[in-house]
């Protein structure tokens, strides 16, 4: 009995964890409301060019999400040490943003890296909605 109720909380865990990108995607726009009054909604042509956009680097070289992640978001990339990273794009990976608590993670490491400062809900919301729409 005590391992049947053991799994039952083990399983209604892991469904409490789960996600759908638009789960996250909603609790990104409240994020965005509160820091915004005016703001008007997640953008995929605002989420494709922080996708594509070139920073310099703290080293001074160039880098943008598409550095390891490639220009095209349904293809396998590689970090800088040239470990493969599963495509971004959910028709690509469907595993992709059905995770809050990875996609908090990740967002944190890469726009620390790639932009020296954590990036905003609406860029967030914004790299999503884009993702979201690539087929």
């Amino acid at each position: 009995m005590r391992k049947l109720t053991l799994s039952l909380v083990l399983f209604f865990a892991g469904i409490a964890q789960a996600a759908t990108p638009q789960d996250i995607l909603r609790d990104l726009e409240t994020e965005a409301r509160l820091a915004d009054a005016g703001f008007a909604g997640f953008s995929i042509t605002r989420g494709e060019r922080f996708y594509q956009a070139e920073r310099a680097g703290a080293d001074g070289t160039k880098l943008s999400c598409a550095t390891c992640h490639t220009a095209n978001p349904r293809a396998v990339g590689k970090t800088r040490a040239n470990k493969e990273i599963a495509p971004l794009a959910p028709a690509a990976n469907r595993e992709r943003s059905t995770d809050a608590a990875k996609v908090d993670k990740w967002f944190r490491r890469n726009c620390n890296d790639v932009l020296g400062r954590a990036c905003t809900a609406e860029e967030k919301g914004d790299f999503i909605i884009y993702m979201l729409n690539i087929r």
